[in-house]
């Protein structure tokens, strides 16, 4: 993985620095990340696939950071999100610098739900998972 994916970048700039990675990481690996629910699942098995060596999470950084903001992509175009700049506090939080606020008001952290899947390996952590549940999805699909 190239070290342009190394730091996150702002909300303003998520849906371009997704569009880089899904590019990069399709093109090597011929994954159908096409922004589908249904997509997810990928990223939960790419993931589950990360750990099976027992690398260091500072190895795969880069990759487990593309894959959660993948996943807040989802969310933002699948169900009415829009990528937020988290505050200090949020920050502390949810230990990312960025996150996907719902039509509700809600803040949801897609991209520590992928970091917490690489930690603990455990289907609780699935990101599909995480868009089942989630709460304050907009009613109807939002087209991008």
């Amino acid at each position: 993985m190239d070290r342009d994916f190394g730091t996150l970048p702002g909300a303003r700039d998520m849906r371009a620095y997704v569009a880089r990675f899904v590019a990069q990481l399709t093109e090597r690996n011929r994954l159908p990340l096409d922004y589908s629910v249904a997509s997810l699942r990928i990223v939960d098995f790419v993931v589950d696939g990360l750990r099976r060596n027992e690398p260091e999470r500072a190895q795969v950084e880069e990759v487990l950071s593309g894959l959660g903001a993948y996943a807040g992509e989802v969310i933002v175009r699948r169900a009415g999100g829009r990528w937020v700049d988290f505050d200090t506090e949020q920050r502390a939080f949810f230990g990312q610098p960025v996150g996907v606020r719902m039509p509700d008001g809600r803040a949801w952290n897609p991209l520590g739900k992928v970091v917490n899947r690489f930690e603990a390996g455990s289907d609780e952590e699935s990101v599909q998972r995480l868009y089942l549940l989630l709460h304050g999805r907009a009613r109807r699909t939002v087209s991008c």
